[in-house]
């Protein structure tokens, strides 16, 4: 019977002999009980010279490169915003004279944010004007941009497109044209929304007048930004819109959900990064509302009750020659929308986050 040769098994760990007798051992690293006898370790080799010259210069180029790309819109920044910035805040605490020529300015300290914190205009009427007024417009201006989003999004793409470039022509019309446009409708004697309600027996035209008190004033001023603001917020919200699957909704409908359900369900947390992007940015733009205010009769300055944190400024800078307060005004306002502003960016990088 033929012996079958049994085949001869050698481990990479122990030494094997050549066929000419010389004794070699295999190269190999052990996890965990470390080398063993007989074997050699193998060691990353050291980074040369120039290697890591190269590897620095990379990481310098890559810390650089962002700052060199953004560096010709940092100046442009720097030149028309923060350098006017520290302008106002030298200004604001200095007793400013102007005189031919050029203007004198004597350093006070912090007297004028003393008199501005202790002013009972600030605290009764103008701060509260601003607050008020800002959080109507923000949540009309949203509330009215969604609906009109959730109706484009339920026509054609023809019809879309035409509702959509009728209502940007208000968002593109000047806010001065705006505002003269709603001062000739609620004009006291003449005015279309004075005949009408005249007409109606509603009010006495030649007695009315919409714009000395303060709650009608800013009825107006706030129709007047919200018709203003809200074709940016319907264009934005719409957006999102088309972006969420078709497929959830049918889903939901299976479901049995409603209207309201699938809007609550579906609609509001798929965009709720749109949301928060046009509540945000609608209250920076709303707070320092100027124009709207100014243009309208009495908010020039010859009624005090209408007052808003920027015409404040204005009318203490310009009106009554008082630099110093207008200025600390000037600084209180863009202090409110710094906080504003970080609170965007913020949910910016937190949406993210989140995202990623």
């Amino acid at each position: 019977m033929r012996r079958t040769r049994r085949p001869r098994t050698w481990t990479r760990s122990s030494p094997r002999t050549s066929r000419r007798g010389r004794v070699g051992t295999v190269k190999d690293t052990f996890v965990g009980d470390g080398p063993k006898e007989g074997t050699a370790v193998r060691r990353p080799a050291a980074p040369r010279p120039e290697h890591e010259a190269a590897l620095r210069k990379k990481k310098l180029v890559n810390l650089t490169r962002p700052w060199l790309l953004l560096a010709p819109s940092l100046i442009v920044l720097a030149g028309l915003l923060l350098w006017p910035l520290i302008q106002v805040g030298k200004l604001s605490l200095q007793d400013y004279v102007v005189k031919f020529g050029g203007g004198v300015g004597t350093y006070v300290g912090f007297e004028h944010y003393s008199d501005l914190l202790g002013s009972e205009l600030l605290w009764k009427t103008v701060l509260p004007n601003t607050a008020f007024f800002a959080i109507a417009c923000v949540g009309l201006t949203v509330a009215i941009g969604t609906l009109v989003a959730l109706l484009l999004n339920r026509l054609g793409p023809v019809w879309r497109l035409i509702c959509s470039i009728a209502i940007l022509a208000a968002w593109a019309m000047p806010a001065v044209t705006g505002t003269y446009v709603w001062i000739w409708l609620f004009q006291p004697q003449d005015g279309m929304v004075s005949q009408i309600a005249g007409s109606m027996g509603l009010i006495d035209p030649e007695t009315t007048n919409w714009f000395t008190e303060r709650g009608p004033f800013y009825a107006i001023a706030t129709l007047n930004v919200v018709h203003h603001g809200f074709p940016f917020v319907a264009i934005t919200v719409l957006a999102g819109l088309m972006t969420i699957p078709k497929e959830l909704y049918e889903a939901g409908e299976l479901d049995g959900a409603n209207a309201w359900q699938r809007f609550w369900k579906i609609t509001l947390p798929t965009i709720k990064p749109v949301f928060l992007v046009v509540t945000i940015l609608s209250t920076i733009w709303d707070f320092k509302v100027f124009t709207q205010i100014y243009l309208m009769p009495g908010g020039d300055g010859s009624n005090e009750e209408v007052y808003n944190l920027g015409v404040f400024s204005y009318i203490q800078a310009f009106a009554k020659n008082d630099y110093g307060t207008g200025a600390a005004a000037a600084v209180l306002l863009t202090l409110l929308l710094l906080v504003i502003t970080i609170v965007y960016i913020r949910t910016l990088f937190r949406q993210g986050d989140e995202d990623l």
